[in-house]
């Protein structure tokens, strides 16, 4: 946890972005954040609220897609980063995992660690040093270290694709959606890590994740996406407790449980954006 918030050093700061498709879809109206140095911090939002956009407008990831960030800048350690390719971004610290756990199907499990660590120029000694790190993370990547990636359960190819991450010695990790299709208890394990590699190995963390209870659980600060916009962001402990979130997010009211898909679009928004 940050322990001290006060002159804390602000690695990332999103400033007022607005992100187009196809020259005509907006999908993010005016999106800031800001992500301090070893803080866990949670873009949280349903589905199409923008956490993966975001993601993408931060690594430069867009243009595939034929996005792009047509307003407000993107600043990491105080110095912009719109026009860095991928690559030169991982250089500079910043590294994303994919949604989905795009391993390289066909390569073994530390053939696709090792990809990781491609970007850089360190001994082979300091590489292999890093890898058995991973392995002190994740054992089960160590159990099947030989086996081809594609043939591995969803948990363990997420574990895969956190660890060739982490062979890249980032600094911030941009986690989009760790949760996605895994038991309950996977899900645990995976926030566990987080938490340990946050901890332990200072790697700052900006976290996508559409399940809102777990993420609030581990993380330090949120921020609340609908349609493009944040409309609330404070502290992970008070947005628990905030009534709002329990009921739209947590699936809880003061009446008790409520199903997410009772409450009426408009009653949402006009609560969110009042």
């Amino acid at each position: 946890m940050l322990d001290n918030t006060e002159n804390v050093e602000n690695l990332l700061e999103v400033n007022n972005i607005e992100v187009i498709y196809n020259h005509v879809i907006l999908v993010l109206k005016g999106v800031s954040l800001t992500v301090p140095k070893g803080a866990i911090i949670a873009l949280l939002g349903g589905n199409g609220a923008g956490k993966t956009t975001t993601l993408k407008a931060i690594s430069n990831l867009l243009h595939s897609e034929r996005g792009e960030v047509t307003k407000g800048s993107i600043n990491y350690r105080d110095a912009p980063i719109a026009n860095l390719n991928p690559a030169s971004l991982v250089k500079t610290g910043v590294i994303q995992v994919m949604e989905g756990r795009h391993c390289f199907e066909h390569l073994t499990v530390e053939e696709n660690l090792m990809t990781g660590a491609y970007t850089r120029s360190e001994s082979k000694a300091d590489i292999n040093a890093d890898l058995e790190k991973v392995y002190s993370y994740f054992p089960r990547l160590k159990d099947r270290r030989k086996s081809q990636a594609g043939y591995t359960s969803g948990g363990e190819q997420q574990m895969c694709a956190i660890g060739r991450a982490l062979m890249s010695r980032p600094e911030m990790i941009l986690l989009d959606e760790p949760s996605m299709g895994l038991a309950p208890q996977l899900v645990e394990q995976i926030f566990d890590i987080v938490k340990d590699l946050n901890e332990k190995e200072g790697v700052t963390f900006l976290l996508a994740e559409q399940n809102t209870n777990a993420a609030l659980r581990y993380a330090h600060y949120g921020y609340i996406l609908e349609s493009g916009r944040v409309v609330m962001d404070g502290p992970a402990a008070e947005l628990r407790e905030n009534p709002d979130v329990k009921e739209f997010y947590l699936g809880m009211s003061d009446e008790g449980r409520k199903s997410f898909r009772d409450v009426r679009s408009y009653r949402r928004r006009k609560r969110w954006l009042s």
